[in-house]
């Protein structure tokens, strides 16, 4: 097992400021407020000041809500937590931006502040698909973010696009590949429509307003996997493509099943064999830093090195790479591990045409990656061998 000062450490910070609710959106936010915003400044700062860990932070992530909607002050004082909280020499610093709340002078205090990439949340570039969604920027002004974020020059630009829009047609999703590789972008990330509970897309789905075509969403899928390569984009993962060098190294620790922190109402951690959730609620999150009272969380359970190495496997397959089971058994400390559960159902898939092995090295096909998420809830469980 490696050592732990070996294993990378990530920070996610979740601002929940919203002014508006996207449609499809189920991600906790907040109307803003003056309380509310010097609020969640004083318990983050609380709660970025109670981590324990000799390893300094490799990546980080700024997600929402909308944190393009904090001031320039604002932005600054995030950044002086961050830097506080023990940055590594060599890092990546994401920041989510919504087109509608972008300037200079917000992008120019996030390059001053030591963020080298931005994820711009573009979604379509198509007007009446843009009403769909309930997103309140036009394509114009989207473009128009991109070109600032260029100008000011950051190390990595993402787009998030999304697929599967209610009355979307193929043609319409190609039309949106090509506009958003004409910018030059680092990296894509292009995302399957979900209609999640408690948000307005759902309860226009339970009404039958709109419907679903798992089939229609398999050709948008496929799309993007045959035209972004050729375009120069490798596809390291389902939903993400990037320009050789460029892939988001946050999300990779993640998927990888490596430590991360989550600041902030709702905001997710793994870390100290725990996966915890923060409470969906800013003020009950904040009171559980301000207050002097037994830390709390919404959700919270113990991982053993079993758990971590089935969802390195879960997650692992969604990745073009696949998974070596060596490697993951090395990685968690499992050199007994029994895998012959999971090696029978990985023969099962290569022999239905579903993955395939390239010497130690486990990946699923294309028609594999169109069922991935059905696969993951057939992946065996994991035990110790008993064997010696």
């Amino acid at each position: 097992m490696r050592a732990k000062e070996e294993i990378p450490l990530g920070l996610y910070l979740h601002v929940p400021f919203c002014s508006s609710t996207c449609d499809f959106c189920a991600f906790y936010q907040e109307k803003p407020s003056k309380k509310g915003r010097e609020g969640y400044f004083q318990a983050l700062e609380a709660e970025l000041s109670s981590l324990s860990d000799p390893r300094l932070i490799r990546t980080v992530f700024v997600g929402g809500g909308t944190p393009g909607l904090l001031n320039v002050k604002e932005m600054k004082r995030l950044g002086d937590l961050v830097r506080k909280a023990g940055l590594a020499s060599e890092y990546e610093w994401t920041v989510e931006i919504a087109p509608a709340e972008i300037s200079f002078a917000k992008l120019e205090s996030l390059a001053e502040m030591g963020v080298n990439r931005i994820s711009l949340g573009v979604q379509t570039f198509d007007d009446s698909l843009m009403d769909a969604l309930g997103r309140n920027h036009s394509p114009d002004k989207a473009c128009r973010a991109y070109d600032m974020i260029r100008e000011i020059g950051f190390d990595s630009v993402n787009l998030d696009l999304i697929f599967g829009i209610p009355g979307q047609s193929l043609a319409q999703w190609e039309d949106d590949l090509k506009k958003a590789v004409s910018l030059s972008p680092d990296h894509l990330s292009t995302y399957c429509l979900t209609f999640e509970e408690d948000t307005a897309l759902f309860v226009k789905l339970s009404k039958g307003q709109v419907s679903r075509d798992p089939e229609r969403e398999a050709s948008f899928y496929e799309r993007a996997w045959e035209f972004l390569p050729a375009q120069g984009f490798g596809q390291y993962e389902i939903s993400n493509y990037s320009l050789p060098a460029k892939q988001c190294l946050h999300n990779l620790n993640t998927w990888r099943m490596h430590d991360w922190i989550g600041c902030g109402p709702s905001a997710c951690s793994q870390f100290q064999g725990l996966r915890r959730r923060n409470f969906s609620n800013l003020e009950q999150w904040s009171s559980t830093w301000l207050e002097d009272r037994p830390m709390e969380y919404e959700e919270c359970e113990a991982l053993t090195s079993l758990d971590l190495a089935r969802d390195a496997i879960l997650f692992g397959l969604r990745m073009n790479e696949g998974i070596c089971l060596t490697e993951i058994a090395r990685s968690f400390g499992l050199e007994t591990i029994e895998f012959q559960p999971v090696l029978a159902f990985l023969n099962r898939l290569e022999r239905e045409g579903l993955g395939h092995w390239q010497t130690d090295w486990f990946s699923l096909t294309p028609k594999g990656r169109i069922l991935a998420d059905a696969i993951a809830l057939e992946i065996p469980e994991l035990a110790v061998s008993m064997a010696g």
